[in-house]
């Protein structure tokens, strides 16, 4: 047995009706990393089939097994039906773990909100014997609406579902597999991890400097958060490299509840006033693109540098390392595995002061209005070396694989992380 392995016994029961992004990664990474487990998943197409059949279908293709001990599977899955229709599975452990949920999930307009789908994980958690959240946001938002969405029954309500649910609740982070990129940083950058290893290495009573060397999987992970109050000097134009423009990266999916529009009409406004900047849009293309992206594309040409989803792990890890600064304009985050990428990769993070963000980043990094992003970015297009210097102040090591991987080992046996 590998020593990354966990070892648990025999009986682990991975179930993914959704498998794909970080349903996937998880699903493979605890796969990889725990010994004797079975996995059944559906490919990621069509979320709302998914979420309407995919029980009835695991029903039949899960084989009777004496020795499975718990189930493991995200919210995505009907967990009530599956043991109803498979009544051997309702004594096993059984944990889901909610990427989103649909009770918080932003729609349009509040009446587009398909009832069925919230209600169907409110069932799966009353079936469940814990319920795992990946960030507070996502469990507070959940539970606060279960009475506002159960009040959508015309009658013969069922009442105090979330005091129910919330004894089976815990958080316990999505685990982010952050890479060695020092190979891909450009000059600054590098000059200013080593001179933050070498700040760190003359101040030894910080006990948290170990994030900027840690271990994950088999790979040493250089990382350039800073979870210690105190932080080198600036160190002058070396760092700076004033006379490249401000490179902002938006790493994020193309669709409506990312909030596209507030991102590029922010960029319009930095074009008018004729600041420097360059902007890489990375992120996932699906079906229905926003019309907002065609059209800044023409609008914002000469600024461009990258345009579309990158397949390559290694090219989109290599534009997170040349850009200074990503953005979030997000209306919907539940964790936001992008951004922790991006400031992995020495980026200086601007998000909104609202969902997940305050949980993880310092108020520094928060914008309330729209006008304050453009404030915030109008700044360091005109001074980029303030980014550039900037060392962040997140510690990304407590969302590693290596830090969270005991919490899930409880997970996975009989007691609670």
């Amino acid at each position: 047995m590998h020593e990354q392995e966990i070892s648990v016994g025999s009986g682990i029961l991975l179930v993914e009706p959704f498998y794909g992004g970080s349903h996937k990664q998880l699903i493979d990474l605890l796969k990889k990393n725990v010994v004797d487990c079975s996995v059944f998943t559906l490919p990621a197409k069509k979320w709302h089939w998914r979420a309407r059949t995919a029980a009835l279908y695991f029903s039949q293709t899960i084989p009777y097994c004496a020795s499975y001990r718990v189930l493991f599977s995200s919210s995505v899955l009907n967990l009530c039906e599956l043991v109803a229709l498979r009544p051997d599975l309702s004594n096993l452990k059984k944990v889901l773990y909610f990427h989103e949920n649909q009770l918080a999930y932003p729609v349009r307009k509040e009446q587009d909100r398909d009832f069925q789908y919230g209600y169907n994980q409110v069932l799966s958690c009353l079936v469940s014997d814990v319920v795992v959240f990946n960030s507070h946001f996502n469990m507070d938002s959940f539970l606060s609406s279960i009475p506002s969405h159960m009040k959508k029954i015309p009658d013969h309500r069922p009442k105090n579902l979330d005091e129910l649910i919330r004894p089976k609740c815990v958080v316990l982070s999505y685990p982010v597999q952050f890479p060695d990129v020092t190979r891909l940083l450009p000059q600054h950058k590098l000059l200013k991890l080593q001179a933050t290893v070498t700040y760190h290495s003359d101040h030894s009573s910080c006990q948290e400097h170990k994030c900027l060397m840690q271990r994950c999987d088999e790979e040493p992970c250089q990382s350039f958060c800073q979870p210690c109050a105190v932080q080198r000097p600036e160190c002058g134009e070396p760092f700076s490299d004033q006379g490249k423009p401000l490179h902002i990266v938006w790493p994020h999916r193309w669709e409506h509840d990312k909030n596209p529009e507030l991102f590029f009409n922010t960029l319009l406004k930095l074009k008018e006033q004729e600041l420097h900047f360059q902007v890489s849009v990375l992120g996932e293309t699906f079906t229905d693109v926003p019309d907002i992206f065609p059209s800044s594309k023409r609008l914002l040409d000469s600024h461009i540098l990258n345009w579309g989803f990158l397949s390559s792990k290694d090219d989109y890890l290599q534009v997170l390392c040349d850009a200074d600064v990503v953005v979030s304009t997000s209306n919907h985050e539940f964790f936001g595995v992008s951004m922790l990428e991006a400031v992995h990769c020495g980026c200086f993070p601007l998000c909104p002061k609202a969902l997940v963000y305050p949980e993880i980043f310092p108020v520094q990094y928060l914008y309330s209005t729209p006008e304050q992003l453009f404030k915030r970015l109008k700044e360091l297009c005109k001074r980029p070396g303030i980014a550039r210097r900037h060392v962040v102040k997140v510690d990304t090591s407590k969302f590693s694989w290596t830090s969270l991987k005991p919490q899930f080992w409880t997970l996975l046996t009989d007691g609670r992380p």
